[in-house]
This record gives C-alpha cells, structure tokens and sequence, in this order.
C-alpha cells in the first residue's frame, strides 16, 4: 500500500468515528508513519484519534501532533481539575486511589504511586481522560506486584495460544526479575496490543519490553 492510499484510509476511518472532528485533523504519512495535526477541544478527542489511526491497516506507527484546545465551555482551573480527578479515581472501583497521588498543572495531569497490577494503571489514566479542562495525561504509576513469579514465561505463552487474535508462534517471550521482553512480528497494531495485555496479566510482571514489530 502507497503511503497516498495509507493517508486515504486514515482519514475515512477518522471520519467514520463519531467522537472525532475528523475537519479540524490532518493527516500526513511517510513510509507507513502517520503524523495527525490540527486542534481538537478535548484531551479524550485527541487520544480517540491516536486510538483509531493505530487500527487502520498498515499504519506502522502514529506520532499525535495534535493539540488540545479547551473551547470555553471546558475551561477549568487546575484546582478543579485537581477535585475532579480525586473524585473521579475515588469512584472507580478498579482503581485503588489510596495508592496513587494526583499533580495538575496548566491542564496537564500527572499520576504517580504503585499499583499491583497494569489494568489498575490503566483503569487510572481511563477514568481522568474524559474530564473536561484535561489537556494531557502523564500517567508514571509503578507497578510492584505482591505475588511470587511462578512460571511467568509458561503461562504467558500459554494465554498467547488461547488467544483468538494472536498468532502465537510468531511471538517470543522471556523473562528476567519480573520484566517480560516480546519479540518477532504480528500483522496489526491491535495483535500487538493483544499480546502485550496477555502479557501484563501474568501475575508478578513489573514491566514490559516490547519489541514486536507490526509488519502487516
């Protein structure tokens, strides 16, 4: 595929997302590199974006040029924004608020403190990213598991095989002191996600080494 049709079907698949004002982002690609720009008036905006440029075929990697301008309506002071984080984290029950400690400034958030494990990480950054006045997210939560590694690699390879949407055989796994290293190739953005999330949810995994390519 021409980085020309790449663009084109980037762009179709923005418009086709009804959260995203596909008019106000612009699409450029080189040797399967997209690069988005343009303005949007929410941080979520920006992340649906990023989010639906990954899933387009072929699409080799995404650099999120785009910026966050608040319309009038979203403009909220960092102490508001604050509130509404600690609020925001303190009713989602995947995520141990006790645990994790919020910074705002000009609109930008910062996540910091440990976890057990990633999808609270996750959760974290998912339940702030819809808030309005948010510009950004820096989500530096840690992960320090407090269960014993027991065949981290097996089971990892094993959820990999289960797995509908990953072709297992082209993934390799290792393991060294709760850091899991993927590597070979998968054939789309969303088989590489696929394989990382198996990954993470091995009990006692700290962090991830991803070296998948996306060769499509």
């Amino acid at each position: 595929m021409t980085d020309r049709e790449l663009q084109e079907h980037v762009q179709n698949a923005l418009d086709w997302e009804p959260s995203v004002d596909a008019a106000e982002i612009g699409v450029s690609v080189d040797n399967g590199v997209v690069t988005l720009r343009g303005d949007v008036k929410t941080y979520s905006e920006k992340a649906t974006a990023e989010r639906v440029a990954l899933g387009v075929y072929s699409v080799k990697a995404v650099a999120n040029d785009v910026n966050v301008r608040l319309a009038g309506g979203y403009q909220r002071t960092d102490t508001d924004i604050a509130q509404a984080v600690v609020s925001a984290l303190r009713w989602n029950t995947t995520v141990p608020d006790e645990k994790i400690t919020v910074s705002v400034g000009d609109g930008w958030v910062t996540l910091k403190g440990t976890v057990d494990w990633e999808y609270q990480r996750q959760a974290a950054a998912n339940a702030i990213r819809d808030l309005a006045g948010v510009r950004g997210v820096t989500n530096t939560i840690a992960i320090k598991p407090h269960v014993s590694v027991m065949d981290v690699k097996g089971k990892i390879e094993a959820a990999l095989k289960r797995s509908a949407e990953v072709d297992a055989r082209r993934i390799n796994v290792a393991v060294a002191d709760g850091t899991v290293t993927l590597s070979g190739n998968v054939h789309s953005w969303f088989e590489r996600d696929e394989a990382r999330r198996a990954a993470w949810a091995a009990p006692g995994v700290k962090s991830i080494d991803d070296r998948i390519a996306v060769v499509p």
